[in-house]
């Protein structure tokens, strides 16, 4: 069994003969057996543990089993005390994702304070296993199914090479001890509900059916290298101008023509927290009304016509007073510099404007645009609203919301910025004055 674990580390490459790796320890049969499996065969080690106080005495008793454990076998043990109960209700989140987050904060910080390579878990083949089984119930596509990985960063699992049988079996021969967390005991929680009803039936079915089962992972992972060089190789086909940069663009028609359309707008969308449901309703809308959007905590997605743009979700935007002449910082990527002018010249560039000064009123503002905002386009004549001018130039959805407009001191429209200015301010026979107001966009 030894060698057995010991061709798996070097098969998946987990650990370094002359690295120093942390084992965590938690004194159940798992990690114990881990600790003695690694010891045994000659790696540099340290033991972690984590109390987390929620098992009473229980984890007292965890924490003195440990001590002695470390003691006996000379082994370098360091321990820490969380309060974890009051960590979920400050987070608000449950109470095994708070143990998760606090050990995994907590053992990351000691590698970078030791000088520690990694940390070692003793996650095993039936944990895997039990994976595997818990994300087809939910319903997961191909990443949830390829089981636990015997590397994450610097996390690593020389032990999913064994069942938790081999793993009982190997202490009982050295005689070595272990605690029993009574809480994996009782059918509570989905995880356990499979460990101790669901796996046990599969094996009265076909003996071998967690072995068979895990097998199975090992072909899926395989299967996901080649499924995710072909989806990043389609997404990055599809997007229009940089896949790496926002807005993302995505032709619906290209998009169809896909050979799995719903497995490329997974692979494109989930990054960005979009979740089944909603991804299932965007492609029910593929060839509906434009104007569709969905939303993330971060990002958007709208159906504009025949594309699908994403972008960030917008802080809301800011208006700003000019109170006289001068330059003035919108954000960090927009200046403006305004100025009056006996230079008659007019300006043709889209990020300058000339307008009639003693037909402007200060204080000026930029500000975003507004519903029911109107204003006359430059060679016109009538107000026309400004939602319907964008929607008349097929401005995108996501860069309508982002659109700025400079006002006068009325509130009253005089240019829709970087686009037309309004025809009241424009240069006559009689203007003896301009105002100028150049835009500058600055690249981070």
């Amino acid at each position: 069994m030894l060698n057995k674990v010991r061709d798996f580390i070097d098969r998946e490459g987990l650990l370094s003969s002359v690295g120093l790796y942390i084992v965590a320890l938690s004194g159940g049969a798992d990690s114990v057996a881990l600790l003695r499996i690694l010891r045994h065969l000659g790696y540099r080690i340290e033991a972690a543990h984590c109390n987390f106080h929620l098992r009473g005495e229980e984890s007292n008793r965890d924490e003195d089993f440990v001590k002695s454990l470390c003691s006996k076998l000379q082994i370098q043990l360091h321990l820490i005390h969380f309060d974890t109960t009051e960590y979920a209700s400050l987070h608000q989140v449950s109470i095994e994702m708070a143990a998760r987050e606090l050990r995994y904060r907590y053992f990351n910080q000691l590698c970078e304070d030791v000088g520690a390579s990694g940390v070692c878990v003793a996650h095993h083949r039936d944990d895997a296993v039990e994976t595997f089984l818990m994300n087809l119930l939910r319903g997961s596509g191909i990443h949830g199914l390829t089981g636990i990985r015997p590397k994450n960063g610097a996390v690593v699992r020389p032990l999913l090479c064994l069942s938790r049988e081999e793993i009982e079996l190997y202490l009982h021969s050295i005689g070595q001890d272990y605690v029993t967390d009574s809480t994996n005991l009782v059918d509570d929680v989905v995880r356990n509900k499979i460990r101790l009803n669901v796996l046990p039936l599969l094996k009265e079915i076909n003996l071998k059916a967690a072995e068979n089962i895990d097998k199975t992972t090992v072909f899926l992972r395989e299967a996901e290298k080649v499924y995710a060089l072909s989806m990043d190789k389609q997404r990055q086909d599809l997007i229009q101008g940089f896949p790496d940069k926002f807005p993302q663009k995505v032709l619906v028609p290209a998009l169809l023509s896909q050979p799995s359309p719903e497995c490329l707008l997974h692979e494109w969308l989930a990054p960005f927290g979009f979740n089944a449901a909603q991804l299932e309703q965007i492609l029910s809308h593929l060839n509906g009304a434009s104007g569709k959007e969905f939303m993330t905590a971060t990002h958007s997605l709208f159906i504009d016509r025949d594309s699908l743009i994403l972008a960030p979700s917008q802080l809301p935007m800011k208006s700003m007073k000019i109170p006289e002449d001068g330059n003035y910082r919108y954000d960090d990527n927009l200046l403006f510099k305004v100025e009056h002018t006996d230079d008659l010249t007019i300006s043709k560039s889209d990020d300058c404007i000339t307008l009639d000064a003693a037909k402007v009123k200060y204080p000026l503002a930029i500000r975003p645009v507004q519903k029911g905002d109107i204003f006359t386009p430059f060679g016109m004549e009538g107000h026309r609203l400004v939602s319907d001018y964008l929607t008349d130039i097929k401005m995108p959805l996501p860069d309508k919301r982002r659109q700025l407009v400079l006002t006068d001191s009325d509130d009253k429209i005089m240019w829709l910025v970087g686009l037309r200015t309004d025809n009241s301010y424009r240069i006559t026979n009689q203007t003896t004055k301009i105002l100028r107001i150049m835009m500058k966009k600055v690249e981070t």
